[in-house]
């Protein structure tokens, strides 16, 4: 069993940043691939990007070139640096954790942050 507890978000200019943490429980974090995913008001939850056990990591178009996911083994801890945000960067951020290869796919993480409110202004 894994817990996961994103933190990090809050109230932005756009062009600012801002990082996310996604700290979880339990010895085996780093057999873990993590996902996160974003959903805006009104809007179906959306793939943000991934990263395997390897830290290979994966991005959709949208924030391809502006956000980067790393981790720490160490801490249990994946992240989410967001760059040069955008308005339509606005949305719940949450981390997601499955014991295999890395996906796009909600459905395939067994784990799930409680998401943490990213806004940005204009």
């Amino acid at each position: 069993q894994v817990q996961l507890v994103d933190t990090g978000g809050g109230l932005v200019q756009a062009g600012g940043s801002l990082r996310l943490s996604c700290a979880a429980s339990g010895r085996t974090f780093g057999n873990y691939a993590v996902g996160w995913f974003r959903q805006a008001p009104g809007k179906e939850r959306a793939f943000v990007g991934s990263i395997n056990s390897s830290g290979y990591t994966y991005y959709a178009d949208s924030v391809k070139g502006r956000f980067t996911i790393s981790r720490d083994n160490a801490k249990n801890t994946a992240y989410l640096q967001m760059n040069s945000l955008k308005p339509e960067d606005t949305a719940v951020y949450s981390c997601a954790a499955r014991l295999a290869f890395a996906s796009s796919k909600m459905q395939d993480y067994t784990y799930w942050g409680q998401g943490t409110q990213v806004t940005v202004s204009s």
